[in-house]
């Protein structure tokens, strides 16, 4: 009978252990959203998925937005921001986009349509540090003339050490 006490003390530690091992990975996945890369012509990349999800598919798949920053080492424009989609809009070069940052308001700007009309992009320093002291984005666009619109919310959380590490890589200094 004292077997089965122990042994079941034993198993309620290892569940607590586990238990608390995983809030510990929770946090440290919380602090880590940003994803980096780097590419052999000097294009250095972080992205962030964002909050919300998007249907797609007749409602049948569901995915959420990627926002990418990006310094190319060489060449100009030095600093990018894009939108990757998983599904196109209509617009073939330029397209306006929603942009709400924290509780500023919103404000339209005109953003390039990339390949396949699957990337919105911004070309600039200015665009990337607008959000350098932002805690929250919010970015909405019309797919097309009868299209719905999309809507991405990014939690910015890390944002300013993500672009540090990003000029950095790059020689360069931070917008």
């Amino acid at each position: 009978m004292r077997l089965f006490f122990d042994m079941g003390f034993t198993v309620a530690a290892a569940l607590l252990l586990a238990g608390a091992c995983g809030v510990a990975h929770a946090d440290a996945a919380a602090v880590g959203d940003w994803r980096f890369a780097k590419d052999g012509d000097g294009l250095v990349t972080a992205s962030l998925y964002a909050t919300n999800k998007l249907i797609t598919g007749g409602g049948a798949l569901s995915y959420s937005p990627v926002l990418t920053i990006a310094c190319r080492s060489d060449g100009e424009p030095r600093w990018t921001e894009w939108l990757q989609l998983n599904e196109a809009v209509s617009a073939s070069r330029k397209i306006t986009v929603t942009v709400a940052i924290d509780s500023r308001g919103r404000f339209d700007e005109s953003w390039s349509v990339g390949p396949r009309g699957r990337m919105l992009v911004r070309d600039g320093a200015d665009g990337v540090k607008r959000l350098v002291s932002a805690r929250r984005l919010l970015l909405s666009w019309r797919f097309g003339l009868l299209s719905g619109r999309g809507q991405a919310d990014f939690d910015l959380a890390g944002f300013d050490e993500a672009v540090g590490q990003i000029a950095g890589s790059c020689k360069t200094d931070s917008p």
